[in-house]
């Protein structure tokens, strides 16, 4: 994983960055491995654990939904109507999610479990909620690329659109700061955040097609999932991109970005606000 945090560093000698802003890059780059070592420290199988915990998910859904239940999907461009394909198209679906969940739940948490850090009059306290999203994008980037790599054996080909990639990556991101932003700001001052957290997200992942197909939502309702749920568009535009090769929710996609661009700058403005305080609660 060592690999996915260096690999920006030389963006350095390109951008017009000023230096305050790269120390606190390099900072950030910083916590983000040491976060990414210690998760797994001792273990055996060490940060392949991830891996395993998104394929067990894979198997366990794909089994639950496509054999017990029956979900049938349409056919997917260049790939063969079969379970393996749904499992294909299931896991570009959770991976979003996977990322998106476990970023906002950890980051929930952040300066709570940083006191420490907090009381540190130099410490850039908005750093804190981003380390959480990060670790939990890079360990899902994993899966990723496994999911890639059995879509090319499948389809015997690697969509041209996958060069589309970090425009969606850049969406998802900044849904899960933001909201992760909202919810480490206010967890210091309501511990019930967390919690409450874990409730919210079992009913979203639900009330969005990542298990089942859009197509099995009433007409009525359809448009309005996709256009008021961000990670509903965030999902399918993963699987446009990776499995059909071309991108058929474009104005979804833009409503979402828009969304989680809103959905940030709220977030980050609301933390900004309330850590001056964050000191004096812990």
């Amino acid at each position: 994983m060592r690999m996915f945090v260096h690999k920006i560093g030389g963006l350095r000698r390109i951008l017009p960055i000023d230096n305050q802003s790269w120390v606190k890059y390099d900072l950030l780059r910083t916590l983000v491995r040491r976060d990414l070592e210690t998760r797994y420290k001792g273990s055996i199988l060490g940060n392949l654990w991830p891996l395993l915990n998104q394929l067990s998910q894979l198997l366990i859904y794909t089994y639950v939904f496509s054999a017990v239940l029956k979900v049938k999907l349409t056919t997917l461009k260049g790939l063969p109507a079969n379970d393996f394909t749904f499992g294909l198209w299931l896991f570009a679906g959770l991976l979003p999610w996977i990322a998106f969940s476990g970023g906002l739940m950890q980051s929930s948490s952040s300066v709570l479990g940083q006191p420490n850090l907090v009381k540190k009059v130099v410490f850039p306290l908005a750093l804190l909620p981003l380390v959480p999203v990060l670790s939990t994008f890079i360990e899902s980037s994993f899966g990723l690329m496994v999911l890639i790599l059995f879509v090319a054996v499948n389809a015997h080909t690697l969509h041209t659109t996958l060069a589309l990639l970090p425009l969606i990556w850049l969406t998802q991101l900044l849904l899960t700061a933001g909201l992760g932003y909202l919810a480490a700001g206010i967890t210091v001052f309501s511990r019930d955040i967390p919690q409450t957290l874990g409730v919210i997200l079992n009913i979203w992942f639900y009330a969005t097609p990542l298990v089942y197909p859009a197509s099995a939502i009433p007409e009525q309702w359809r448009s309005l999932i996709f256009w008021l749920n961000p990670i509903a568009a965030i999902a399918e535009v993963y699987r446009d991109l990776v499995l059909v090769g071309e991108v058929k929710h474009w104005g979804e996609w833009g409503v979402a970005s828009v969304v989680a661009t809103i959905i940030f700058c709220c977030g980050f403005t609301v933390y900004k606000r309330l850590h001056p305080a964050f000191a004096d609660v812990l």
